[in-house]
């Protein structure tokens, strides 16, 4: 049985603040606080002397986000943000004229702003009942969310990434708006990269981020950034190599220099104890505190959306939901507004007690 309290007691801000608002940031676990803090007294006590055991450490969170989304080790690496392995897909590929890429109305910005510098490809924009019709045989990439940042929309990828695999299709999964709270499975999903920047669901430090790259793409693609980790030989530091770098087959071949450890131990700690719930488990919880969710707005005159996401976009008729998140907020419930919904995200340190607050601060912020 899973002891819930004891897990919400690694979040001490949740004592004050009812948060709904995951989708925007989540809450970083004291766990992976004391981790940078821990990594900061090692600096001290050994003076860095170690740095290149730092790598391994770094392998090691490679391994743990492996078996969290099921991929191997070696096709993972580390990125500052989802942006910035989107360019990478997006500069890193050669476009032919008359190329499409596809992504959905309404997507995250990254999704729609990087295609539009795709050079010779067509980028198009569709609603999702007309995703299918849309794709032809110039269709080149797919481009979507694992969850809509505003809706809470998660499209079908489990049937549909391999139904674009067969007609050789490549898919971009962004994965920072949903992973850590529900499950993904790259076997099954079989995406040629997914990106997720772990400050959401994943309760990890701004700018701690990872991508996985499908062994196929990764050969296709050429690095961006080239550094002293891009030679296969970087470990040998007493004698480095001079010259055009020799890439190695391992997804590290894309991170070019150092890697932000501080936030990375952070992350390791954020993904273990994940791993340690079970993210089966973790995703029935959010996904029974997101119904629940749904029967108060609606109780509420809200009309929601069903669907199994952990993102709740409410529609009150009437009501600047940009203010009424406002007033939310300064009564410590921390909610937030996308594009004229209520957005309301939970996540598993949230309980019913939290739920409970909502109901009664919304009754008193809609009367």
């Amino acid at each position: 049985m899973t002891d819930w309290r004891a897990i919400r007691d690694e979040f001490p801000s949740l004592r004050e603040w009812t948060y709904l608002n995951s989708a925007t940031y989540g809450q970083v676990p004291r766990r992976a606080i004391e981790a940078m803090t821990r990594y900061f007294a090692h600096l001290e006590e050994l003076a860095s002397s170690d740095f290149l055991d730092w790598f391994d450490d770094a392998d090691r969170l490679r391994g743990s986000i492996g078996r969290l989304i099921n991929a191997p080790a070696g096709d993972i690496a580390f990125t500052g943000n989802a942006a910035n392995a989107l360019s990478l897909l997006m500069n890193g590929l050669e476009w032919q004229p008359g190329d499409q890429i596809l992504t959905l109305d309404n997507e995250f910005p990254n999704n729609l702003y990087a295609p539009c510098f795709a050079k010779g490809a067509e980028f198009v924009q569709v609603p999702w009942e007309r995703f299918h019709d849309s794709l032809t045989p110039r269709t080149r990439l797919v481009v979507l969310s694992l969850l809509n940042y505003s809706t809470g929309f998660r499209p079908p990828l489990d049937e549909l990434g391999p139904w674009l695999r067969e007609r050789g299709i490549m898919l971009y999964v962004d994965g920072t708006q949903g992973l850590g709270a529900l499950t993904f499975d790259v076997a099954r999903v079989r995406p040629s990269m997914l990106a997720v920047h772990g400050y959401k669901w994943l309760l990890s430090p701004t700018g701690a981020g990872f991508f996985y790259v499908d062994p196929e793409l990764s050969r296709r693609i050429t690095p961006q950034v080239v550094g002293w980790r891009s030679h296969k030989g970087w470990r040998e530091v007493d004698n480095l190599h001079h010259g055009k770098p020799e890439f190695t087959e391992r997804a590290e071949r894309f991170e070019g220099g150092m890697v932000p450890f501080t936030l990375l131990y952070a992350m390791e700690q954020s993904v273990e104890m994940m791993l340690e719930i079970g993210p089966d488990v973790i995703e029935g919880r959010v996904l029974g505190l997101a119904d629940s969710l749904r029967d108060t707005l609606r109780e509420a005159g809200a009309t929601v959306a069903d669907g199994a996401t952990p993102i709740v976009a409410a529609r009150l008729s009437g009501v600047d939901v940009s203010a009424l998140s406002k007033r939310l907020n300064s009564r410590k419930v921390v909610v937030s507004a996308r594009h004229g919904h209520l957005r309301v995200s939970v996540h598993f340190y949230n309980n019913e007690d939290d739920l409970a607050r909502f109901r009664d601060e919304l009754k008193l912020a809609l009367d």
